[in-house]
């Protein structure tokens, strides 16, 4: 029985000595056994504090959209119309002598009857000669299309007119002296002296330039001499040319232009 109690009294003190030695352990600081290895815990970060909720602002009333201005149109102008240039005329040109030389603008054509083509629309001048006859020089305005012009040369024209002064065998009157195709007048306020025949009807038709004198023989014998107001002989010598030349060309057969 004392065996017995020998060794509870052995397993009681090794009791006392392994809790006072738990105790140190709890109680004192920890120290670190050279041997072991020290697991550290894993620190996680911790999620950032939720953010409070914002509180609600009322929204910003936005101002209404303007109506549309409606913008006036905008006016383009409309592309200049080119006009296609106008279409050159055609002329043709006849004469009552055959060959007279045709010129439009001082540049040759051909012989009548000649026919000119494209003529630029506008005014342009016209020149036709055949020999022994004045050359007949015309002014003429082309238009887009064809026109026939006939040069009549064989026509006899001629508007002459000169002042002069009858002489009588005592004193003189005053007058004018009046020649075309059809006539040839003497126009004056002494009615004794007037006179109208025609051109084929005189008998001789004379003038003196030295004398400044113009001396007319009408058919039946009566005899006038004229002479220029201012004695100027050119005046008589230029009206006695175109009336003899008119005269001319009556004695053989061309026929006088219409009044």
């Amino acid at each position: 029985m004392n065996r017995q109690f020998a060794v509870i009294g052995l397993a009681a003190v090794g009791f006392a000595v392994v809790t006072a030695v738990f105790v140190l352990r709890t109680d004192g600081p920890d120290l670190e056994e050279p041997s072991a290895a020290v697991e550290r815990p894993v620190v996680e970060p911790s999620s950032p504090p939720a953010a409070a909720a914002p509180e609600p602002v009322a929204p910003t009333p936005r101002p209404a959209p303007a109506a549309p201005v409606a913008e006036a149109p905008v006016a383009v102008a409309a592309p200049p119309v080119t006009e296609a240039p106008p279409r050159g005329g055609l002329l043709r040109i006849e004469s009552d002598v055959a060959g007279a030389q045709v010129f439009i603008d001082r540049r040759f054509i051909g012989a009548a009857p000649a026919i000119a083509e494209d003529v630029t629309p506008g005014r342009h001048e016209l020149n036709v000669s055949a020999e022994g006859y004045d050359n007949a020089v015309l002014s003429i305005d082309v238009e887009p299309g064809e026109r026939t012009i006939r040069i009549r040369f064989r026509e006899v024209r001629l508007d002459a007119a000169i002042d002069v002064v009858h002489k009588h065998r005592f004193g003189s009157c005053t007058g004018r002296l009046i020649a075309t195709p059809q006539r040839f007048r003497y126009e004056t306020d002494n009615r004794n002296d007037g006179f109208t025949t025609s051109l084929l009807e005189l008998e001789s038709f004379e003038v003196d330039y030295l004398d400044t004198n113009l001396r007319v023989r009408l058919d039946g014998g009566r005899t006038l001499n004229f002479t220029d107001p201012d004695g100027d002989a050119d005046r008589l010598f230029v009206f006695h040319r175109d009336v003899e030349n008119a005269r001319e060309r009556l004695s053989r057969g061309d026929p006088p232009a219409p009044d």
